[in-house]
């Protein structure tokens, strides 16, 4: 894997571990599956056609 793509989604674990401190089980199972589809969706739009 490059760098590039092993530092942000470090970041974003340590992100959501530090918003999450305090949640219960089901709302980090939420708040984890909420940031992948955010993620997927960006990385989709990026890589689309639309932007060139």
């Amino acid at each position: 894997m490059q760098l590039d793509i092993i530092v942000p989604v470090a970041m974003g674990c340590a992100l959501l571990w530090w918003v999450s401190r305090g949640m219960s089980r089901t709302r980090r199972l939420v708040a984890a599956a909420i940031t992948l589809v955010v993620i997927v969706c960006v990385l989709l739009f990026e890589r689309s056609s639309f932007l060139k």
